[in-house]
């Protein structure tokens, strides 16, 4: 990893940390590990991964001290209860992923906690909560999908005209808890059920957590939440193969690095995507 965050001090904020991961995900999961803890400014508490039942993973909690967590304890439903694909493609298990991360609440012992997505790793320093403010860090370009997924749990549309869909976010329990509540009580049944029948199955990119959570807090109070590009950079090369020249290169332009597997992801401009959420008024959200 690169050197540029020698000397900084941690903030006084604690927060957890939550990854889910797979067995498939082990080629970076050791290096995302190491970046958070040389590149979040706040002190971490726990970090939880939260996975299948894998001893390959459960070898590295133990050696990068972190806890375990059988991802078949975080939710009353498993992926097996998720009918979301077609005959060429199967999006249950990346839909559950994202399922488990939303009840994150239900693990994380600290007030926030920041999910990270198993195949990233961060390259420069980052910071979360500045002055009773949460940090988001956004892009330009989503699925217009998650924009009609979260019109139909929420009853209005998404306000923001940035993309949340960055591979990591710090979530506030307290925030996260009353989303939830909200779409049950919309919908008249657990939150979980309420997103999987709300998503167009038709559509490989259904529902996004991420663009969820950050429009609601967009919705109520936007000027308790501070907007930076993510300058992520998606790479298809091995983690591993990355030289520490090369890291100190690819961090003068980038924040973080995404070692995607998938092939089926496809680019949405946000030119495309501002149809779906312009020209509204920002109604809130009790």
């Amino acid at each position: 990893m690169s050197a540029q965050s020698d000397g900084l001090q941690k903030g006084s904020l604690t927060m957890d940390v939550l990854i889910p991961a797979i067995d498939k995900d082990m080629g970076t999961l050791p290096l995302v590990i190491d970046s958070l803890r040389r590149y979040v400014q706040h002190r971490i508490g726990t970090i939880y991964i939260v996975s299948p039942k894998s001893d390959r993973i459960r070898r590295l909690c133990a050696s990068k001290n972190c806890t375990f967590v059988d991802e078949k304890t975080v939710l009353p439903i498993t992926k097996k209860h998720i009918r979301y694909g077609t005959a060429r493609w199967d999006r249950s298990g990346w839909l559950y992923q994202q399922l488990l991360k939303m009840n994150g609440d239900k693990i994380s012992k600290a007030p926030f906690f920041l999910v990270i997505d198993a195949d990233t790793i961060l390259i420069r320093p980052h910071v979360f909560r500045k002055d009773g403010k949460t940090i988001f860090y956004y892009r330009s370009w989503s699925q217009p999908e998650y924009f009609r997924t979260y019109r139909k749990l929420m009853g209005v549309k998404a306000p923001s005209p940035k993309s949340f869909v960055t591979h990591y976010m710090l979530f506030e329990k307290a925030q996260l808890t009353r989303l939830k509540k909200i779409i049950e009580t919309r919908h008249g049944k657990p939150w979980y059920n309420a997103i999987i029948q709300s998503i167009n199955r038709k559509k490989q990119f259904g529902f996004s957590e991420y663009e969820t959570y950050a429009n609601y807090l967009y919705s109520k109070q936007p000027a308790r939440m501070i907007l930076r590009k993510s300058l992520n950079k998606a790479l298809h090369s091995q983690a591993s193969s990355l030289s520490e020249k090369q890291l100190d290169s690819l961090a003068k332009n980038h924040r973080s690095l995404s070692f995607h597997q998938r092939k089926v992801y496809q680019r949405a401009p946000i030119s495309k995507l501002k149809s779906l959420v312009k020209s509204f008024k920002i109604k809130k959200i009790p």
